[in-house]
């Protein structure tokens, strides 16, 4: 094991060529940049709003009754048929999102939900139901493997960190969406019930059909095409006000170009046996699998997709009083994974995934005895305390396994490897969902609140991991955060080609240095 992965405190590369005025709320183009990164977080949403909104319809008796209260194994297939459409897609996806460009993807990804949505509102049986759940999940494939890309590769230096975290972090936002939507439609005396909120996860899939053709295209992707006029004039435009030759644009231009051709050059395979090919590409991927475990695998599966069941199980039935409850819990979840958001350079990763996983496992062994306290001996306090320790948990989970694990994702892949590495993070999470979504029912009906205890040795073992191989990247960019798995090699190459042929140039080399002394004394170093 990697021990004891000290952190980077230096200031950032590009630090020192910042405008200190410049802000998002001053300047117009980066308020303009900033809208259209809203438009592609809202992505997330749609995946937010598919749980909560399974969770919800699982408490309206509209629904169990038009679909004949459907058993617990096929509540699972009902679930976990989204993921299953998005295992479908996950080889085609990489291709898109490299091949036609980000911006592209996410329209077609969101063309593909936007006509399953409708599907799923006119369902009339439980197969067409599923059918269209499958194509939603398919759809989602495409842009959700495009669209954070893209926010990571155009943000403004400063915030690029903060708003990736936010991506994954409004997948609660879709999550209140659905609930109070859900609870708002809970009195229709009708099918109507069900299907308003079916219809409704469509509409972010509408606004980007028709806005993303104006999103500007990932400058990373336009140099790798060999359109390097129009990456510096997207850079430009939204980073200096349209001035080509402002530095901080010219060092961003300057190490992208570096950056790739250091890839063409030095990675001649970049197939999908390039993710392991390598010691650092292995260390990358050990690490992205493992937190896209841990972020299904740490109790959350049954809070996102069967709270309803759980709060049938110490007795509280009421659909109106269950609604109200998963409407209030994805508020607070937003509310912590958009603070963590806004806290990740300040903080840290390392110390916010941490902080995470020890906070999960304690409100998770809290839950545990609640809910044991409760089946044994029947005591109302028992209850109300598990319903208490489950905000907790969301809470701590909010601060790490919601907000960081995209953002950490994309900013340790290196261009080349990015599309096909985070198509194998997406993937990961589908096939845990899958479990999750058919094993949760089941085990949750069989032994009850003795299943909390293999998620309380699990979030253990989440901890000791985390400690042992979590590297930290704040104060990083993108190209920079390479030279922590790629070694000496990358660092000159980099800072050689890269840096600004300005005055700054010997801070560049000086930064770079810092970088491999980071590196070395992280013990991350090629077999």
């Amino acid at each position: 094991m990697v021990g004891g992965i000290v952190a980077a405190e230096t200031q950032s590369g590009f630090s020192h060529l910042l405008d200190p005025n410049k802000k998002w709320f001053n300047n117009k183009r980066l308020i303009t940049l900033n809208a259209w990164i809203v438009l592609l977080l809202i992505t997330s949403c749609t995946n937010g709003y598919d749980g909560s909104m399974m969770n919800s319809l699982q408490s309206l008796p509209q629904w169990k009754d038009y679909f004949n209260h459907p058993s617990p194994s096929q509540l699972g297939l009902l679930n976990a048929i989204q993921n299953i459409g998005s295992l479908a897609a996950y080889p085609f996806a990489p291709y898109l999102s490299d091949g036609i460009g980000r911006r592209r993807t996410v329209i077609f990804g969101a063309s593909i939900m936007c006509f399953a949505a409708i599907i799923q509102a006119a369902a009339q049986s439980v197969g067409m139901f599923i059918g269209a759940r499958f194509l939603i999940g398919f759809g989602l494939t495409f842009a959700a493997n495009a669209a954070p890309m893209l926010v990571s590769e155009i943000s403004y230096p400063p915030y690029r960190a903060p708003l990736t975290a936010a991506y994954n972090s409004l997948w609660n936002l879709g999550a209140i969406i659905a609930a109070w939507t859900t609870f708002g439609t809970f009195r229709i005396a009708s099918t109507w019930a069900w299907r308003t909120p079916s219809a409704l996860q469509g509409l972010p899939s509408v606004l980007q059909i028709f806005l993303a053709w104006f999103l500007p295209e990932s400058p990373r992707w336009l140099v790798s095409k060999g359109r390097d006029d129009q990456a510096l004039k997207t850079l430009a435009y939204y980073h200096a006000d349209g001035n080509p030759n402002d530095p901080l644009v010219q060092y961003e231009f300057n190490e992208i170009k570096a950056a790739i051709e250091f890839d063409r050059n030095v990675v001649a395979n970049v197939g999908w046996k390039s993710l392991f090919s390598t010691p650092g590409n292995r260390k990358r991927m050990r690490i992205i699998i493992a937190i896209a475990v841990f972020s299904q695998w740490s109790g959350n599966g049954i809070a996102s997709y069967y709270l309803n069941q759980i709060l049938t199980d110490i007795d509280l039935t009421d659909p109106t009083v269950q609604l109200l409850i998963n409407g209030i819990l994805t508020i607070w979840s937003l509310f912590w994974a958009l603070l963590a958001s806004g806290l990740i350079d300040r903080l840290g990763r390392r110390f916010l995934f941490l902080s995470s996983t020890i906070g999960v496992l304690f409100a998770w062994i809290a839950q545990t005895v609640s809910f044991a306290v409760f089946w044994e001996h029947g005591i109302p306090a028992a209850a109300h305390s598990l319903i208490a320790f489950i905000f907790l948990f969301s809470a701590f989970y909010g601060l790490a396994l919601s907000p960081l694990i995209v953002v950490y994702t994309v900013e340790i892949l290196p261009y080349h490897l990015r599309a096909k590495g985070f198509t194998v993070f997406n993937f990961t999470i589908s096939l845990a969902l899958i479990f999750n979504q058919y094993t949760n029912p089941i085990a949750l009906g069989r032994l009850a609140w003795k299943y909390y205890i293999i998620y309380c040795c699990w979030i253990a073992f989440e901890i000791v991991f985390l400690y042992n191989y979590v590297v930290e990247t704040k104060n990083l960019t993108l190209e920079e955060t390479a030279a922590l798995f790629d070694g000496k090699e990358a660092i000159e190459e980099i800072t050689g080609n890269g840096r600004v042929d300005l005055a700054e140039s010997e801070k560049d080399v000086a930064r770079y240095t810092e970088i491999e002394d980071i590196r070395q004394d992280s013990s991350i170093k090629e077999a």
